[in-house]
């Protein structure tokens, strides 16, 4: 049954079939975790890893992430980042529309190489800052 749920078993054909929506679902996940583990060392309170990692998770945080990748990033990811950007169909009154179509854009990429390039994304996460405590 859990054999089904490795990226190595999701066909590139099912990947594409995924809507943006449900790739940014599954990079929100992913990118969280990466941050999680970012901040894991040293070791805190688990009040201070919430208050890092939610800092981090925030659509403002996700969207400079994006910009910050900008550079290194290919033509046909920078195509699956308008894909993402043109998903966003719900307004939120926290954030600018424009911050949360950049923060979900960077979500559907993740989720995206999650899916079909785990070597790529990690090179991706290698490039990004996280501000230190």
């Amino acid at each position: 049954m859990l054999d089904r749920c490795t990226p190595e078993t999701i066909s590139f054909a099912q990947v594409q079939r995924l809507s943006p929506a449900a790739l940014a679902y599954l990079g929100d996940a992913v990118y969280e975790l990466h941050v999680r583990r970012c901040y894991l060392f040293p070791p805190r309170r688990l009040e201070n890893y919430h208050q890092q990692v939610v800092a981090q998770v925030r659509a403002e945080s996700q969207a400079r992430h994006l910009r910050s990748l900008q550079p290194y990033l290919t033509s046909h990811e920078q195509a699956l980042l308008k894909r993402g950007r043109n998903a966003v169909s719900t307004r939120h009154k926290r954030v600018d529309p424009e911050i949360y179509q950049q923060a979900t854009s960077l979500e559907t990429l993740i989720g995206y190489l999650y899916l079909t390039d785990s070597t790529r994304l990690l090179e991706l996460f290698s490039h990004l800052e996280f501000e230190t405590p």
